[in-house]
């Protein structure tokens, strides 16, 4: 699946980059077909499986990006002339994408929702079984065509506060297909070295954000201050919600129930709302408690869409 969204942030922050996804994987191989990578002149997002065989894959990447053509298809063999014994083969497709490529993909895809080019040396007009793809595939390829669903993100998640684990858990969700991650805080030096993909907002008191959130979002309370926390659980208690989770200890939960249900909401509804959040098993440090929030959260998100096609 293509994510139209990702590279248009990565587009904006570095006008021109390469996306390389697996077309094809036969044999033993380190990831599967569908899986991608976005490299720029001197960054790349997410892995298309490590080792030599990525390695030279980013350097033809880039290479590509000083050349007069917007795409290329290679096939590697994984075997003692990359240093690895997996025994299979890929086929990569490499695409270069800046503001214009990109608005001209994303109209080709159209209301169809799939992305159809031809990559590669094959038929002058696509197969017929690639005009109605099916959707719980993450591409086809066939012929020197490559079909991809458009990719759109099953989850937004909001975490209100930026602090330790505030950047832990959006660090960790980061990297994941299944989740579109927002920060939110008014501290704009919480922010630094955040990868684009993850959205900032500065607000004191994040009310507005929270109110325009989609109602299917997974919302985090974990702000400086209680007063905060407090006031945003009683707007979303008053608002539809996917998931919510507070951070604090069993002792803050006890007294945010009973001021909650003083506000007027239901104890049913408020127990919606996790407290404490992560799985204590695993500690209290922020990347341990971030840990146990993602399990938590992709539990959530296969529950919620075992009928839809899976990410890759």
């Amino acid at each position: 699946m293509i994510d139209f969204e990702l590279l248009q942030r990565l587009v904006e922050a570095h006008e021109e980059v390469v996306r390389l996804v697996v077309a094809d994987a036969k044999g033993s191989t380190p990831r599967e077909i569908g899986v991608d990578m976005v490299v720029w002149k001197d960054g790349l997002h997410q892995t298309i499986g490590g080792g030599r065989m990525e390695y030279d894959a980013i350097k033809r990447a880039r290479r590509l990006l000083t050349e007069d053509r917007d795409q290329l298809i290679e096939r590697q063999a994984l075997g003692p002339g990359l240093g690895q014994c997996c025994g299979g083969s890929i086929t990569i497709v490499f695409e270069r994408f800046d503001a214009e490529r990109l608005a001209a993909a994303r109209k080709a895809a159209g209301k169809t929702g799939v992305f159809l080019r031809q990559v590669g040396p094959g038929m002058q007009s696509p197969p017929k079984a690639l005009l109605t793809p099916h959707s719980n595939e993450p591409l086809s390829f066939r012929r020197g065509w490559l079909a991809e669903p458009v990719w759109r993100a099953r989850l937004p998640v909001y975490i209100y506060g930026a602090g330790h684990v505030g950047r832990a858990l959006a660090l960790a969700l980061e990297p994941l297909p299944q989740f579109e991650v927002h920060l939110v805080d008014v501290r704009r030096d919480q922010f630094a070295d955040l990868p684009e993909s993850i959205h900032q907002t500065w607000e004191i008191l994040p009310t507005d954000v929270l109110a325009t959130a989609p109602d299917e979002a997974a919302h985090f309370i974990m702000t400086p201050e209680h007063d905060y926390d407090l006031e945003l659980c009683h707007r979303l208690l008053s608002r539809s919600f996917g998931y919510a989770g507070l951070i604090g200890s069993e002792t803050k939960w006890a007294r945010f129930r009973a001021r909650l249900i003083a506000l007027g909401h239901a104890p049913k509804q408020i127990a919606r709302i996790t407290c404490p959040i992560g799985d204590k098993s695993l500690g209290k440090h922020p990347q341990e408690i971030a840990v146990g929030v993602v399990l938590n959260l992709l539990h959530y998100a296969a529950q919620r869409t075992n009928t839809e096609a899976s990410p890759t």
